[in-house]
């Protein structure tokens, strides 16, 4: 055989590939597709109109028990609360979880869709309020039923064990702590790999992921100033804990500028400051409510003794008692950061590619610090994981952006909206690539 032809055989192979790989790309679309349409369009707008709250996700989580079970996988209910955990096993393989978040937001929806939540539901606090999906978490949910039925049909091209989650509370990340503390691991494995996605305010048709940490970790803080009550009009004769409760928070401020190295991010946010009754009554107590976010643990634990040191010493430098210092207490409502497994998420991210094609994975910089509950399944014991995004914006709301127009409303607005045909179809989607990737070896 001469030179020429083995180049020749080679080309020929080479565009085989190609046509197969582009074939099998447009076959598993349209497939989606006709799911879409048959099913879960109709449940994304069910999911989308029934919100519930954080650990009050009762008719959320039993129909995608529902859903999960006529597709024949094993569902647990009740699992760390309202948390369902759906098992198919096939064959000797790795153990692979999914995870998708159920809960919504304590939002009045303002969308304007004609499909919009008027749900309400009473919180724990014994409100009445207004329930939203203002974070995707319908989006999540209904392609979780999407990839399940996909995987359920394609049993012959994988083999292994798939762990479908229903997590409850992320909003308030208490889900994932509820589910690990109900021994879900002891009860149904550990898996091998764990996934899960976000729908992001990003251009429709794009999936990507980041090789790092994609999610911050947050904690949620709360200082109590004490002060000497007195009259307005007699400010000597107390300690205001206004005055130094608004000393504290510009002091805080320096604890990121000054303590941490310039090119580690962190931040500190004063979201609420109570305190006072009346025009002319000094008060004597002051309570602020953060949010304190880091990268890694060593960070966090610097951010979190900075603002007890200045808290502390700025009670002093009030006259202040040593035994009535601001007290600083930090709620069991902490994550640490998401990371993605680096060598997983490449290898993923490399089957995107041949999957899609040019155009539609993405690696984006982050450009704020939000975190997520996903980790708590994933840091101890460590499990290679990967969290990734799915854009679900139309191109024509970011050039309306960009014209000077209405701005793409954030998650937790109660504009936002999201386009459930493109995000629900591109997270099955993707979700079945990489998880044939996975079982499929």
């Amino acid at each position: 055989m001469t030179q020429l032809h083995r180049v020749f055989i080679l080309l020929c192979l080479l565009l085989s590939c190609g046509m197969q790989t582009t074939a099998h790309a447009d076959s598993l679309a349209q497939e989606v597709e006709l799911i879409y349409q048959s099913k879960l369009k109709d449940l994304f707008l069910y999911f989308h109109q029934n919100p519930e709250l954080s650990t009050m996700e009762h008719q959320t989580s039993a129909r995608l028990a529902d859903e999960l079970a006529l597709l024949g996988f094993t569902v647990h209910r009740g699992v760390g609360g309202t948390g369902i955990v759906a098992l198919m096993e096939n064959g000797e393989g790795p153990l692979v979880m999914f995870r998708a978040d159920m809960d919504g937001l304590p939002v009045e929806e303002k969308s304007g869709l004609l499909y919009a939540s008027q749900a309400k539901q009473v919180d724990p606090n014994g409100d009445e309020v207004f329930v939203m999906h203002a974070c995707g978490h319908d989006v999540h949910i209904t392609s979780l039923v999407g990839t399940a039925e996909l995987m359920a049909a394609k049993r012959d091209q994988w083999r292994g064990t798939l762990m479908l989650i229903g997590q409850p509370a992320e909003e308030r990340v208490m889900g994932a702590a509820a589910m690990r503390a109900d021994n879900l691991w002891e009860r149904f494995g550990q898996p091998d790999y764990a996934m899960a996605f976000h729908g992001e305010a990003k251009l429709t048709s794009s999936v990507g992921a980041s090789t790092d940490s994609p999610y911050s970790g947050a904690d949620t803080v709360d200082i109590y100033i004490p002060g000497v009550g007195a009259h307005g009009a007699s400010p000597h004769r107390g300690i205001d804990p206004i005055v130094l409760g608004s000393q504290i928070v510009m002091g805080l401020q320096t604890v990121v500028s000054r303590s941490l190295p310039p090119r580690r991010p962190g931040v500190i946010t004063v979201g609420a400051f109570h305190s006072g009754t009346k025009h002319n009554i000094i008060s004597d107590l002051a309570h602020l409510q953060l949010t304190v976010r880091s990268e890694s643990a060593a960070d966090r634990t610097l951010l979190l003794d900075g603002i007890r040191r200045v808290a502390e010493n700025m009670g002093r430098v009030a006259g202040l008692p040593e035994g009535r210092l601001p007290t600083v207490i930090v709620s069991n409502e902490s994550v640490p950061p998401t990371l993605n497994d680096k060598a997983l998420t490449e290898r993923i991210m490399a089957v995107w590619d041949d999957h899609f094609g040019a155009g539609t994975v993405f690696s984006g910089e982050r450009l704020g610090m939000g975190a997520e509950d996903f980790p708590v399944f994933t840091v101890d014991p460590y499990i290679p994981s990967l969290y990734f995004a799915v854009g679900g914006t139309p191109a024509a709301d970011f050039a309306r952006e960009r014209a000077g127009g209405e701005p793409v409303p954030s998650h937790h607005s109660p504009l936002f909206k999201i386009e459930p045909d493109a995000s629900v179809t591109l997270g099955v989607e993707a979700s079945v690539t990489a998880l044939l990737a996975l079982l499929g070896d």
